[in-house]
Formats: C-alpha cells, sequence, structure tokens
C-alpha cells in the first residue's frame, strides 16, 4: 500500500510564534503515529522557525510555493535552494488559489516540478477544476491537461517522489466536498494520466491526496477510497485537535 501523507496548508495564516506553538501542541497529539507522513506547510515566515521546531521529529516542513530558479531579480520569490537550506523538504506546487490569484498556470507548474525533483523537494502538485468545469462535464479534460503539461519533458525516472493533490476548486472553503466517490473518480483519472506519461511502476507508486474542505467528519469515509492516498488539509489544519483528528483517521488502515 502506498504510505499516507496528510499535509497542512496554512495559507496566510499563523506568525511564527503561532506556528511554533501549534507545532508543539500537535507533537503529542500524534505521538502514536507511526504509519501516516504529516507535513505542515505554513507562509513563508514561518518556514525558518518551524523547520527548526520540527526537527528530528516525524513532522515534515514544506512550502507553500517557490520559484524554478535558484537566484535573480525577483522580488518577493523564495528559491529552492532558499527552502532547502532551511530544511524545508516538501513544496505545493500550482494550488488553486496560486492559480487564481497570482497568474500561475501549468507551464509554470511544470517548471516548478522539474526545479523541485532537481534540488530533492518532494513536489505536491495541485489539480483540480471549477465548478463551471464540472458542470460542463469537463473535469477529465481538465484534469488529463494539467497532469500532462506538468509532467511534460521530465524523466519518468526522475517522478518517483511526486505527489499530486486533487483539489475540486468548488469545494475549497465552501463547506461542500466532494463525495468519496467522486474523489475516487478523479483520482483514477489522474492515476491513469500519471500511468500514460511514465507507466505503470510510476503511477502506482505516487500518491493522490484529496484536497476539499477535508474535515475529521469526511477523512474517514475518504480514506476508504482505493485511490486516495492522504488529504491536503486547509482550514480543519488551523486546529491542532482538528488536524491530529484526521491524521488518525487516515493513519487507519482502510478495510
Amino acid at each position: 500500500m502506498r504510505n499516507r501523507l496528510i499535509a497542512a496548508n496554512w495559507k496566510m495564516h499563523k506568525t511564527p510564534a503561532e506556528s511554533t506553538a501549534f507545532l508543539a501542541s500537535l507533537f503529542p497529539l500524534v505521538q502514536n503515529n507511526t504509519s501516516a507522513e504529516i507535513v505542515i506547510c505554513p507562509a513563508m515566515t514561518s518556514l525558518a522557525p518551524l523547520a527548526d521546531a520540527a526537527r528530528g521529529s516525524s513532522i515534515a516542513v514544506g512550502a507553500q510555493t517557490m520559484h524554478w530558479l535558484d537566484s535573480g531579480a525577483y522580488t518577493g520569490e523564495t528559491s529552492p535552494t532558499m527552502l532547502t537550506a532551511m530544511g524545508v523538504t516538501h513544496v505545493l506546487i500550482g494550488h488553486s488559489e496560486r492559480r487564481q490569484y497570482f497568474n500561475e498556470t501549468d507551464t509554470t507548474v511544470n517548471l516548478k516540478l522539474k526545479s523541485a525533483l532537481q534540488h530533492g523537494l518532494v513536489p505536491i502538485v495541485c489539480v483540480g477544476e471549477h465548478i463551471n468545469e464540472r458542470n460542463r462535464d469537463l473535469t477529465e479534460d481538465v484534469l488529463r491537461l494539467q497532469i500532462s503539461v506538468a509532467l511534460e519533458g521530465i524523466d519518468c525516472e526522475k517522478l518517483g517522489p511526486l505527489v499530486v493533490a486533487y483539489e475540486p476548486v468548488w469545494a475549497i472553503g465552501t463547506g461542500h466536498t466532494a463525495t468519496p466517490e467522486t474523489a475516487e473518480d478523479a483520482h483514477k483519472i489522474i492515476r491513469a494520466e500519471i500511468r500514460r506519461h511514465a507507466g505503470e511502476e510510476i503511477a502506482a507508486g505516487t500518491r493522490i491526496l484529496y484536497g476539499g474542505s477535508v474535515r475529521p467528519e469526511n477523512a474517514g469515509s475518504l480514506n476508504g477510497m482505493e485511490d486516495v492516498d492522504g488529504a491536503l488539509v486547509g482550514g480543519a489544519s488551523l486546529e491542532s485537535d482538528s488536524f491530529a483528528q484526521i491524521v488518525a483517521l487516515f493513519a487507519e488502515q482502510p478495510a
């Protein structure tokens, strides 16, 4: 079975002090977890202190985005070398809010994915459709295109660390969650497209997370789906109790 991965995306929340306090409260709640991988993705200002606080623990720290170049005149950007120097091990790429508000495209996702793999970062590539695309039965077309462009020009032998997060845009922050069956259908489409580009072995080993209003109330049923390998958690990850509950539910082996 693919090892479960639970990632917290804090978005633009928590100061450095609040971030390290959260981690201190989370440690005892997940100390018995031995099966699910936990990643916290805080704001850029909290990356260094959180990475220091998590060092030596089973909790990894990821960035919410990065530039694909190592350096340059790109005001406000953070390079992959800066991330690894801080002890960051994971990075979100192509989150829907980055696409919506900051003009991130499938092409820049491809550039960032290549760079993340080159620098030893575990990339969590986010894909998903808008409500108007779902209503027009374009979900499969959108997902296949996003995955296809993201993987373009990448040697399949380098894709072992790849993680994909399916985040239906219509479910993010709305309280509306895709049913487990809807999520499973989308994840199968994603896995099939990875298989087409990189072969059966890579496709079978790639973890595909669900992201879209994941809460303790629905985590267990999502975990029961064959192709759901974890979760990208937004609002419910801001409180250590609810996030720990989600980790525990995904750590359970599905029946």
